[in-house]
């Protein structure tokens, strides 16, 4: 998607979005949900670990990142799942990948107030971000089908 804004020399400025990156690590037929802390307005609602690719950035490579700063993880990425989901007024699209841990990590609630592993019959036990619900859908059958 682009978006084009007239600047005050008139030339349009064409922008894409900015890419949110979100891993859903898999495990033993589950997937691991994080409750966020911060900031007040979503706190205790619950994400798939993840954030913004940086310029240059590959978003796999974002998604490593962020999985080792917000839960002490490494992990390998997989395929996408689900479609984008725009974010902010169309300003942000997010992107979420499965992801697998890799050498025994597990991961610790750096960032978030809470994990929790969730199989498929668990998946609406929490209050997702209302960006997440439909990768929570398009990974049901990942979970169920192994």
């Amino acid at each position: 998607m682009r978006t084009e804004r007239v600047s005050g020399g008139r030339q349009a400025d064409r922008r894409e979005p900015r890419v949110v990156v979100g891993a859903a690590i898999i495990s033993d037929g589950r997937v691991l949900a994080c409750a966020r802390a911060a900031p007040p307005e979503v706190a205790g609602r619950w994400e798939f670990p993840g954030g913004k690719v940086e310029p240059g950035e590959a978003e796999t490579a974002a998604l490593a990142r962020e999985c080792a700063e917000e839960l002490g993880v490494r992990v390998e990425i997989g395929a996408r799942v689900g479609r984008d989901v725009r974010m902010a007024h169309g300003r942000s699209v997010l992107r979420v990948y499965v992801a697998r841990l890799l050498h025994g990590d597990q991961p610790e609630a750096l960032e978030h107030s809470d994990l929790r592993w969730l199989s498929a019959g668990e998946l609406d036990t929490v209050d997702w971000l209302p960006a997440d619900e439909p990768v929570v859908a398009a990974l049901r059958p990942l979970l169920t089908n192994g």
